[in-house]
């Protein structure tokens, strides 16, 4: 098990270092991925050593979650990062040296989120050190690479606060916004025949590019909505396409896999009306088409106010810290979603760019993550002076 260098000291690179060294990959996407055993005690200890009261959340066997507290009363502040990772197989760098060059640290996780889990230690320990008011909550989850079982756990046991920053990367901008997606199983059916049968066989692969080209309609139709200000318009793409067993046979299914990425508000059943509405059209012209659609895994888009006081609050501690205050996007889905649902309002603002997220050569510049603790600190101190 690593260590730090005592629970006193060590700033949020020293975290950084010691967390990218302790491989957490999520073994839903990799066989012999670790999982999140070693880090969460990793954390655990150094959370139970700064004086946080520590609450261990396994929603499935090996899957830990940590949740800490420290306070009482006042207003409740949350700051959350996940444990996991993807996997390290085509890593062009040592996936968990957490090799230093040039204002870098690299390694799997270095980016997406350990810089972030790092600058919300160190922040949370600092905090500590210096006495705050109201109540402070850390909550380092599980699986948000993969199905979010940990965040999703933690809500549902109750997990709630005043406003909550979740610590992805975000370069140092604060995202209030992030879309959802929605995943769609497009089942189109055909009738199997010899190949030289025409007159029986029904193509289902030729009739699932028919419905793929008639989605083009879908398109223009987002693309015609009023945008939103930060995410902009809603988008669809294909994913996977299977089907067919044979040249000389006409296929008697292909299954398309679809995503529907969505505005804030927007539902899964207003992505299966749009989808089977295709459908139904394609039928009128196409009478032997035969679509079926059924949702396979959905997540909310969602968003805080720009002017709400998390993102306001953030951005004066920004800019008190000689960093340019900016209020951006988030492209990615992240678990911030689940918080907003439950009803604490949650924005990110953590180090590091998502274009290095599960990079060959994953990195995040080290001052970044210094500043990043900085922010939180000083945002933190404030707001749960409020």
């Amino acid at each position: 098990m690593p260590e730090i260098r005592g629970f006193e000291g060590g700033d949020a690179v020293d975290l950084l270092r010691e967390l990218v060294r302790t491989p957490s990959v999520n073994p839903q996407l990799e066989a012999d991925g670790a999982g999140e055993a070693d880090i969460a005690r990793l954390t655990a200890r150094w959370l139970s050593g700064w004086g946080f009261e520590v609450e261990w959340r396994e929603p499935e066997p090996g899957r830990p979650s940590v949740l800490a507290r420290h306070g009482s009363g006042g207003p409740t502040l949350l700051l959350n990062g996940h444990l996991d990772t993807v996997g390290v197989a085509g890593m062009t760098v040592a996936p968990f040296d957490a090799y230093e060059a040039d204002g870098r640290l690299h390694g799997r996780g270095a980016c997406d989120m350990k810089a972030g889990v790092a600058a919300l230690l160190a922040a949370a320990r600092d905090l500590v050190r210096r006495g705050h008011r109201g109540t402070l909550v850390v909550a380092l989850t599980a699986d948000e690479e993969h199905a979010s079982l940990g965040m999703a756990d933690c809500v549902a046991a109750g997990l709630r606060a005043d406003a909550a920053v979740v610590c992805e990367p975000t370069s140092l901008a604060v995202m209030p916004a992030h879309k959802g997606f929605v995943w769609i199983d497009a089942e189109v059916r055909g009738r199997a025949a010899h190949g030289s049968r025409p007159d029986v066989g029904i193509d289902a692969i030729r009739n699932a590019a028919r419905y793929l080209v008639a989605l083009d309609a879908l398109d223009e139709a987002l693309r015609a909505d009023e945008p939103h200000p930060l995410l902009g318009h809603g988008s669809w793409h294909a994913g996977t396409i299977t089907g067919g067993a044979a040249a000389s046979v006409y296929p008697e299914r292909c299954s398309v896999s679809l995503e529907r990425r969505t505005l804030p508000g927007e539902t899964a059943a207003d992505v299966v009306s749009e989808f089977r509405a295709v459908a139904a059209d394609l039928r009128v012209r196409a009478p032997d088409s035969d679509v079926r659609i059924e949702v396979s895994l959905e997540r909310p888009g969602t968003e805080v106010s720009s002017d709400h006081p998390l993102v306001t609050g953030l951005l004066e501690a920004a800019r008190a810290e000689g960093v340019d205050p900016r209020v951006e996007a988030m492209t990615a889905w992240v678990d911030a979603a689940f918080l907003n649902e439950a009803g604490t309002p949650a924005v990110c603002f953590g180090p590091g760019s998502i274009e290095q997220a599960h990079s060959a050569d994953e990195w995040v510049e080290t001052r970044e993550v210094t500043r990043c603790a900085a922010i939180l600190e000083r945002f933190a101190a404030a707001f749960l002076e409020t």
